[in-house]
């Protein structure tokens, strides 16, 4: 029988075998909305895709921008576990079931977004019965297969310790279905020495497999649209272009899952402010070559000036396009400062009175009312606003100081809360990545090179599918950690025993470098012994 240390058992297995209120409520709300997207994608089966807003030329559209969304958030978990894991980073041990349990269900999630776009799902199968080797759509059919499966591979192997550990240690009354559950998935697991070795040999070749497997489809996913000449995306930077962008939105799913069973199971003793730390490290350089990337691609279009080309860059900057192109610009720059500049604040403002949440709050409030008076219509009844008797230029002047003083107040407090200033640099990032795959696609699909210009705005069928979408995968999160530990319970131990023994250990000092029998060294009197 497998032992657990009565600590661990309280806090990571005893809470799968007990659910509250709030369980169930999230479980029952989120099954509603899936019940609600079923509904919906009923009604486009019977009555076609034309309930959706796409319509020559833009035949995709938000089915496509979730595709590249969902399978770029995957990318956080085999891809960070996987490369942690290699390079013997201790601390990711806590948060390597969780990263990979993203990437399972994030790909689950994004092909069900090709299956809602093609209308009728049996045309997936034509795909392998008459796909050529020269199309783009093949390989990605294939690479994401081959990064499925590798994924639950990856994810299942360190479960089986785990799953031993149920099995020999599941309490009294639980379902019989659970200990038979555990049984299986155990496979016959005594914890031997040879079980131990193939098992991590098995992970870390999976390991190193799993990286270029994921990098390739990403790239794979780009080449789809590089590989065609529509303007905007035939591009060479837009393989490494896509895979940072995928690393940098999976990250932010990461701290935000990490941070939703840190607090629902009270991790809060094995999940500490390190692994925010040193993952944060890793986001900001993300953001770093994310904003490269960015500014590269639309600095060659803005150069280059081309008949197809601009039309498409012009919407974005001050067309049609020009909202969700700048709020992501805008977005992703406040990301920034919550992630970089709270470590460059000094110490002693935190004891300054005026680097507080409150007169941050005051100051982004007013902010906020100057930048709506500059924005709504006068003729909708802003002439009563506080600030709307104001010029232009002293409304941007006071948008402009407010905000910066209330984004310097507020960096003290973040410093301070690291891991409450990652959930909100998160947030933005997962926000921003959306708007940024949506700036891809949409625009260059209704600024075709061959048709007039066309209009696309998506329907409540497609708002509907994307909200069940999520709810999906928020789903199969929730449902999944109640049934495994959301910590790899072995390789926290397994992390102990490597710290006890770091610790322990003793360097030994250099020996000295005098020679034998007190002579001196070859090279002076003044060679320093140690």
């Amino acid at each position: 029988m497998l032992r657990i240390s009565k600590h661990d058992r309280e806090i990571l297995l005893d809470p799968l075998f007990h659910a509250g209120r709030k369980f169930y409520l999230m479980i029952s709300v989120l099954i509603l909305i899936m019940l609600w997207g079923l509904i919906m994608y009923v009604r486009q089966f019977v009555l076609g895709l034309g309930t959706t807003g796409m319509e020559r030329p833009a035949y995709w559209g938000m089915y496509m921008v979730n595709f590249i969304f969902f399978i770029g958030i995957s990318h956080a978990g085999t891809l960070i576990s996987a490369i942690l894991r290699v390079s013997n980073a201790e601390w990711r041990r806590p948060i390597t079931r969780i990263a990979e349990a993203i990437t399972a269900f994030a790909l689950i999630v994004g092909t069900l977004q090709i299956i809602f776009d093609l209308g009728r799902p049996d045309r997936i199968l034509y795909l392998f019965r008459f796909g050529r080797l020269q199309s783009p759509l093949l390989w990605d059919a294939v690479s994401v297969t081959a990064y499925f499966l590798g994924s639950l591979t990856y994810l299942y192997l360190p479960i089986i310790p785990d799953a031993a550990l149920l099995r020999d240690n599941i309490p009294e009354g639980a379902p019989a279905w659970r200990q038979r559950l555990y049984k299986l998935m155990a496979l016959g697991w005594r914890g031997n020495r040879t079980q131990w070795l193939r098992l991590e040999k098995m992970i870390a070749v999976m390991a190193v497999l799993i990286i270029p497997v994921a990098v390739s489809v990403h790239t794979v996913i780009s080449w789809i649209l590089a590989t065609t000449v529509q303007p905007g995306w035939h591009s060479t930077v837009f393989g490494p272009y896509f895979v940072v962008g995928a690393i940098f939105s999976g990250i932010g799913a990461l701290f935000i899952a990490m941070t939703a069973a840190r607090r629902s199971f009270h991790l809060e003793e094995y999940i500490t402010e390190r692994q925010y730390r040193n993952l944060g490290y890793i986001f900001i350089t993300m953001a770093a070559i994310w904003f490269y990337f960015t500014y590269a691609e639309h600095m060659t279009q803005a150069a280059g000036q081309l008949t197809a080309e601009f039309p498409v860059l012009a919407s974005k900057l001050w067309g049609e396009f020009s909202f969700t192109f700048w709020t992501m610009v805008v977005i992703m720059i406040m990301a920034f400062i919550v992630l970089v500049f709270p470590l460059l604040t000094p110490d002693s403002w935190q004891r300054s009175r005026v680097f507080r949440p409150r007169f941050a709050l005051a100051n982004g409030v007013v902010s906020v009312l100057a930048i709506l008076a500059l924005l709504v219509p006068q003729t909708q009844g802003v002439t009563a606003d506080l600030l709307s008797g104001l010029p232009s230029p002293t409304l941007r002047i006071v948008a402009g100081v407010f905000g910066t003083v209330a984004i310097l107040s507020i960096l003290p407090w973040l410093k301070s809360h690291i891991i409450d200033a990652m959930i909100i640099a998160s947030g933005f990032v997962l926000v921003g990545m959306w708007l940024e795959r949506w700036n891809i696609v949409v625009p260059t699909m209704t600024h075709p090179r061959l048709m007039p210009v066309g209009l696309y705005t998506p329907s409540l069928t497609e708002w509907s599918l994307f909200a069940a979408s999520t709810a999906l995968f928020i789903f199969l999160f929730v449902l999944f950690f109640k049934l495994i530990p959301a910590v790899s319970v072995w390789e926290v131990r397994e992390g102990r025993v490597i710290d006890e023994t770091r610790d322990s250990a003793q360097m030994p000092l250099p020996e000295s470098s005098r020679p034998p029998g007190g002579l001196q060294p070859a090279f002076g009197d003044n060679e320093p012994t140690y």
